[in-house]
């Protein structure tokens, strides 16, 4: 397989980190601008892209585990020390920073409620309420450290179809009952306040992340399955993207962002069926050894720390004339706001990493200081 001779530039899971952090950067800008009750025109245009970029978590936990089983597959417990550790600097490190800076620089962006005492303000720190975003970290987090269990899913599933299709099965069964356990009592259910935080439990995204170690176990399986699939991907991709939009409008105006979340299966499905076209897209990209494979891994690595800033910076831009650009023309300024976020996202994770790299240089050996990102 072709991959092999580029795993250095790109892999597939590369694509899925970018994919995934792009698109969600939209989704922060196009909820702010909502916020400024923008025309009824300009609502169903903010619904209508935000149910288009609604994949982002699902793509990045895909990514990270393909990614990861593809370089950590033979790992087992006794790797689990250091393999912790370069997460710890990696992952953890940015997020304990970008997580105090909202709490403290921008405690506006809290959600639910806002801390009021020491033990609020820790548990705003580890529950993912200290900004809009921050959910996705508190759940991402919990599979890295739960890695060696996916590491036994590889070590289990090696080169054995039957066992591969029996976790594939089991996987959907699971997930979907779990799905619709999630709909009935949390969604427009009963306990759709006091449960909220069932959303940022591994489990509800634990289909994404099996699917990654899948399909990189089975990598030459799975291209010629993307490849044939390529047609009836793009003709699912159509009318799931028409169902979740009319699944969205059917609730009214003016416009709720909340009535479009990850957990209903139109969503689900959605999300399956963009990481299955960001597969096609990488596999083509890497079987002609594009060009593209080495912007693609670059921003992959900063992918992750780019995410943790976007919203710092959007508040930012917000508040130095985005808010009144919104005022005037909404659709003017989500294109200004996002293109401005994105790239200060993702200069300002590269710079930090430089610099944190050069404080490193100074108190441990050079070698030592090789850039950690890669098994992100």
């Amino acid at each position: 397989m072709n991959v092999k001779k580029v795993l250095t530039k790109a892999d597939v899971g590369d694509y899925m980190k970018v994919f995934a952090c792009t698109a969600v950067m939209m989704q922060t800008v196009l909820s702010l601008v909502l916020t400024t009750n923008p025309s009824i025109g300009s609502q169903s245009f903010i619904g209508i892209i935000y149910n288009l970029v609604k994949f982002t978590a699902p793509a990045f936990i895909f990514g990270i585990l393909y990614t990861t089983t593809r370089n950590t597959n033979q790992n087992s417990w006794k790797n689990y020390p250091g393999y912790m550790r370069k997460q710890w600097s990696a992952l953890f490190v940015p997020t304990i920073w970008w997580t105090l800076a909202y709490l403290l620089i921008f405690p506006n962006v809290q959600q639910v409620d806002q801390y009021n005492s020491i033990g609020s303000f820790l548990w705003h720190f580890i529950n993912g309420n200290a900004a809009p975003h921050l959910w996705y970290n508190t759940m991402m987090l919990q599979f890295i450290i739960l890695m060696p269990f996916f590491w036994l899913l590889a070590h289990w599933v090696k080169n054995n179809t039957k066992r591969g299709l029996v976790a594939l099965v089991l996987t959907v069964v699971v997930f979907f009952a779990w799905i619709y356990f999630y709909d009935a009592e949390v969604f427009q259910g009963p306990q759709a306040q006091n449960w909220y935080l069932l959303d940022r439990i591994f489990i509800s995204f634990i289909i994404y992340s099996i699917f990654g170690v899948l399909a990189w176990m089975f990598r030459d399986k799975f291209e010629a399955f993307i490849k044939k699939s390529f047609p009836i991907l793009v003709i699912l991709f159509i009318a799931v993207f028409y169902w979740t939009n009319r699944e969205l409008f059917a609730f009214g105006y003016p416009v709720n962002l909340a009535n479009a979340p990850y957990y209903k299966p139109s969503m689900r499905l959605y999300a399956l069926l963009v990481i299955g076209l960001v597969a096609v897209l990488a596999i083509h990209h890497i079987n002609k050894n594009s060009k593209a494979l080495p912007i693609f891994h670059f921003l992959a690595t900063y992918a992750y720390r780019a995410y943790l800033s976007n919203v710092f910076w959007l508040q930012i831009i917000w508040r130095l004339g985005g808010k009144n650009l919104a005022g005037i023309n909404p659709i003017v300024a989500i294109v200004v706001c996002y293109l401005v976020t994105w790239m200060l996202s993702f200069a300002s994770a590269y710079t930090f990493h430089i610099i944190w790299a050069k404080i490193k240089s100074v108190f441990t050996k050079p070698e030592n200081v090789a850039l950690e990102a890669d098994n992100q």
